[in-house]
């Protein structure tokens, strides 16, 4: 009885809306809607279709033939009389149309074949292009109606429709719309899953619409929607059907509380969801999967549609959203995006099918919650044109004659013996020189070439699966045996030389203790490094492991550690949008570790002197000593034992153990203050209240004066609106506990809006050339020598040791 009356309820108010469309649509600027074949006018909803023959100027070919059909179709969500006509085209032949106002514009084709007099529609085989956009190519219809949608940017004045049929055939359509689509409904960028916090740039690419689904399995028809779009019911689409539950409230709707408008989607949309089934199970980590068959070889915008439209206890649900085995979102909090229940949220994402047929999109509750619990609103999937400028399959592999293929076939195999065979002589050739160079080594050094042992005897690292091995002699040269007048710096795992190797390559070689614990981070950090590529990660060149030594030897690094030009140098100051764009691709390199692969690496030791600068000033993590392989997809956190840097320790994995990506997002939070004051995290020389430098900022900002603790360097430099985002995300990062923090994606995405709000002052010009002040030297720094040598690497040091140690210090602090 609930679900009829709530089923009466949703036609009810769907009816409503129905009128609303009437009275208050959406009136794009251009706006053509034709029933093609036809010889009157058709009234649809509000809007009327026009006979073309009153478009005759719009079209141009070479012959005119009508269709009629002698019966509408079975079935269809559309119009069942925009099927009944069609216009043939025998001969390649174009719409061309007027624009009025140059943006994206969507165009609807619809398709029904039928019989007509010597014409079986069906048999037709033609390509569809729009602007330099092949919409379709090779296209037969299917037996049902279709409506087939596109959208695209127009830059110009015109909008040219073609319809080219293969030989011996012919093309045909039976309606067709184009027009301008609201602004704020297709975005400029959106972020691709797993490409380190990469945004796709869609204004130079055509959409395909392949599913809007509409949660809830309740569908909406176009005359229910502002911009006459078709919303399926979801329910042919789950993956299972006992694990979730249809609801419906569209009276919780609330959008004068939001910023979107029904342009995005409608109530009857945000109305309606599907949600996870706890009721059988409380403690359920089932999820609520849709399964989507989609052409393979494309990228897709994924558009999620929420609205909390649950009644539910005073305690917050969050929740987790995927595309296949990525997680898109986790720890989801509706309430925190929107600021009030029934206020509807989209969002975007970017995924690439590579060779599966089959999407999935699943949503399901985040680990350790009292009242587990999902829920989505609806779902839209758009298929983005590939290099080609096309949004057909077949594209990716066109159909050629036979002689061609062979040509074809033939020449590729011809450069790929001439590939091989050059591969070859070049891998001889640098074996020899490799082996020559070699030689040249002290007789007395052994070279381990196929692993090597330490004297307990376990075996380390194999060259082929590692990188190459250096052996000992010439690290020593490239170091001028470790003399001290190259020690870059001195860290928990050992000494940090420069180094200059043979071919004159600037390298950092670290060099680590032989102890238990060392070994175990060498081991760590090599198979980190050796796993990862990426801009913004500092790249292992090489290692070695002979007389059981622990030598790393990576990329040199000019400008040194982000450290040293904030504070205890006599470098020169970095400005605001230098430091902006240095924490943006930190946070870049920290994304790509969370997100670049099927499990997520932890680095567990997120500081500023773990950020070093190349010649440009562009940031890259370095130190993977303590890194740690994330949880499986089934659990929300790793149990270790805590090991980082005080100061930058997340509170909650300090008390707790339990080790998440949030963990480094509260690290990356210490890191975005220390960046915008210019001092250390932890000064006992300062007054009791500025000794935490988190405590004290985050007081300043929620105090709503984060302007009194800016370096004082930046003084004139920073605008507003951009010092307030970017302590509006620091505070983020540093909430208590890890579920109310954002992901490394969302602390990107402010970061880049915040340089964005920063405009162009200040501007770097990428040659060191950096405005002439200089970081005050030893300013921040005490007296006291302990507290200098305290504040470094926590890995394998007791908690209880840390602050007894802080206590000695400011005892010391106070008897002077």
């Amino acid at each position: 009885m609930v679900n009829n009356w709530g089923s009466v309820v949703f036609i009810w108010v769907s009816s409503i809306m129905c009128l609303i469309c009437v009275s208050l649509g959406y009136n794009p600027v251009d706006d053509y809607l034709i029933d093609c074949g036809s010889s009157t006018n058709k009234s649809v909803g509000d809007r009327v279709f026009v006979a073309d023959q009153f478009y005759f100027n719009l079209l141009s070919t070479p012959h005119i033939t009508f269709a009629n059909a002698s019966s509408s179709p079975n079935s269809s969500a559309y119009d069942p009389s925009l099927f009944q006509t069609a216009r043939i085209f025998n001969e390649t032949s174009y719409y061309s149309f007027s624009v009025n106002k140059p943006g994206r514009h969507w165009i609807r084709l619809y398709f029904f074949p039928f019989m007509f007099r010597n014409y079986n529609l069906s048999t037709a085989k033609f390509s569809v292009s729009a602007q330099n956009f092949t919409l379709i190519n090779e296209y037969q219809p299917k037996v049902d109606p279709e409506v087939k949608e596109y959208s695209f940017n127009v830059t110009s004045d015109k909008l040219v429709l073609s319809f080219t049929p293969f030989a011996n055939s012919f093309a045909f359509v039976n309606a067709l719309e184009v027009f301008s689509l609201p602004d704020e409904l297709i975005p400029p960028g959106a972020p691709t899953i797993g490409s380190q916090g990469k945004y796709q740039n869609l204004g130079k690419h055509a959409l395909e619409t392949v599913e809007r689904l509409n949660m809830g399995n309740q569908t909406v028809s176009p005359l229910n929607d502002t911009l006459w779009r078709l919303w399926e019911a979801d329910g042919k689409y789950l993956k299972h059907s006992n694990v979730q539950k249809f609801v419906s409230n569209v009276r919780a709707v609330n959008f004068t509380k939001g910023k979107l408008t029904e342009n995005i989607a409608p109530s009857s949309v945000y109305g309606t969801a599907t949600i996870l089934n706890s009721d059988p199970d409380p403690q359920t980590n089932a999820n609520v999967t849709w399964l989507f068959d989609v052409d393979p070889g494309f990228e897709y915008l994924v558009r999620f549609h929420f609205c909390d439209i649950l009644p539910r206890p005073a305690a917050k649900f969050f929740f987790n959203v995927y595309i296949g085995s990525s997680a898109v979102v986790q720890y989801l909090d509706l309430l925190n995006r929107t600021s009030d229940v029934g206020v509807p949220y989209f969002m975007d994402v970017i995924t690439r099918v590579s060779v599966s047929r089959m999407l999935n999109v699943s949503i399901g509750p985040s680990n350790n919650l009292l009242y587990p619990n999902a829920i989505l609103n609806g779902l839209e999937i758009m298929k983005i044109s590939n290099s080609m400028d096309s949004l057909d399959v077949s594209d990716s592999a066109s159909s050629k004659s036979s002689k061609t293929k062979i040509i074809l076939i033939a020449g590729l195999a011809a450069v790929f013996f001439i590939i091989i065979v050059l591969a070859v002589v070049i891998f001889l050739l640098c074996r020899r020189r490799r082996l020559a160079d070699l030689n040249h080594w002290n007789e007395g050094d052994t070279i381990y070439t196929a692993g090597s042992k330490f004297s307990n005897g376990t075996l380390m690292f194999s060259t082929s699966k590692f990188g190459y091995r250096f052996p000992f002699v010439a690290i020593q040269e490239a170091t001028d045996n470790f003399s001290e007048s190259l020690v870059l710096g001195v860290g928990g795992f050992g000494k940090v030389y420069k180094g200059v190797l043979r071919d004159e390559t600037k390298v950092a070689v670290k060099r680590g203790t032989s102890q238990s614990q060392g070994i175990a981070e060498f081991q760590t950090e090599i198979e980190m490094l050796s796993q990862f590529r990426h801009r913004h990660l500092v790249s292992l060149i090489g290692y070695c492991d002979e007389r059981n030594e622990m030598i790393i030897i990576y990329e040199f690094m000019e400008n040194g550690t982000l450290k040293d030009h904030l504070y205890g140098s006599d470098h020169p100051c970095l400005s605001w949008r230098q430091r902006l764009e240095i924490c943006i691709g930190a946070a870049k390199g920290l994304h790509y570790l969370h997100t670049g692969s099927t499990r997520s690496i932890i680095h567990r030791d997120v500081k500023s002197a773990n950020i070093l600068l190349d010649e440009n000033f562009m940031a890259k993590v370095a130190d993977f000593g303590l890194s740690k392989t994330g949880p499986e997809i089934d659990q929300s956190h790793v149990s270790t034992a805590v090991k980082g840097s005080f100061g930058y320790l997340d509170p909650e994995y300090l008390i707790r153990q339990q080790l998440t990506e949030k963990s480094d997002v509260y690290s990356f939070g210490v890191v975005m203050f220390e960046v915008l004051c210019g001092r250390p995290v932890i000064d006992p020389s300062l007054p009791r209240e500025k000794v935490n430098l988190v405590e004290w900022a985050l007081k300043s900002q929620r105090r709503g004066q984060l302007e009194e603790i800016v370096d004082p360097l930046l003084e004139g430099q920073i605008k507003p609106d951009s010092l307030n985002k970017f302590g509006e995300i620091a505070e983020k990062c540093l909430a208590e506990r890890g579920v109310d923090r954002p992901s490394m994606g969302d602390v990107l995405w402010n970061l880049e809006f915040a340089l964005q709000l920063q405009g162009n002052e200040g501007r770097s010009s990428h040659n060191g050339n950096i405005i002439e002040k200089f970081c005050r030297a030893n300013s921040f720094e005490t007296d006291v020598s302990a507290a200098q040598v305290s504040m470094g690497d926590l890995a394998g040091v007791s908690m209880s040791k840390v602050f007894a140690q802080m206590v000695k210090e400011e005892m010391s602090i106070r008897d002077k």
